[in-house]
């Protein structure tokens, strides 16, 4: 293993998701704060989603649960600090770096060399297409973050699903509020939710598990 290779395992966050029973609750964990990973974790949560490279270093000592950095990389040295803090898996957000003229590949390849789980998030059929094209990944994001009002998050990611080919695990990501959503999602076969609410309550309910 090379030096700036850290020790922890590879690929947690991929197995994470596809080998739980059912699909898996992935909550976004916003400023790092310990006591909401640990609640959230204690609700039946099956990974953490985080917003900088700071919050991971914040929660790692606090979770063993994998951490999925959603942060848009500035290229490969921010990708190997999200790894170095304990990071397990990146979210590379297509639109965004598309048109920030990004190396998508490059970008890509470094994630997986560095061992952090590689995931592409898309928002419609047309970067759906070209994702697939250039990166065929292993996990991609069906995001509805971008919705209007009154549009749910589960709509977005039914409609792409069709489109996307067997083997690949599925993230839905938007305006999932109850029980009833994620058993849809989940006879869809989508492998995991990722959420912006991590109250226990609400992970409780949606996981169908009693927090501790």
């Amino acid at each position: 293993m090379s030096a700036d290779k850290p020790s922890w395992p590879e690929r947690r966050f991929s197995q994470a998701i596809s080998e739980g029973d059912g699909i898996s609750v992935i909550p976004l964990v916003r400023g790092g704060e310990p006591a909401v990973a640990l609640a959230a974790e204690a609700a039946g949560a099956e990974g953490l989603a985080v917003e900088s490279v700071r919050d991971v270093a914040l929660l790692r000592a606090s979770t063993d649960l994998p951490l999925v950095v959603r942060a848009v990389p500035a290229g490969a040295e921010s990708l190997r600090a999200a790894r170095a803090a304990g990071a397990d898996a990146c979210v590379l957000v297509f639109a965004e770096l598309a048109e920030a003229g990004t190396e998508l590949e490059d970008l890509a390849a470094a994630a997986l060399e560095l061992g952090l789980d590689c995931a592409v998030e898309v928002r419609d059929e047309e970067e759906l297409e070209q994702a697939l094209e250039r990166l065929d990944p292993d996990i991609l994001v069906l995001s509805a973050r971008d919705a209007g009002v009154g549009e749910a998050g589960l709509e977005r990611t039914l409609d792409l699903l069709p489109d996307v080919p067997a083997g690949k695990l599925v993230v839905s990501e938007g305006r999932v509020t109850t029980r009833d959503e994620v058993l849809e999602l989940e006879r869809a076969g989508v492998d995991a939710v990722l959420l912006g609410e991590v109250s226990g309550d609400v992970l409780s309910r949606l996981a169908g598990r009693a927090a501790t």
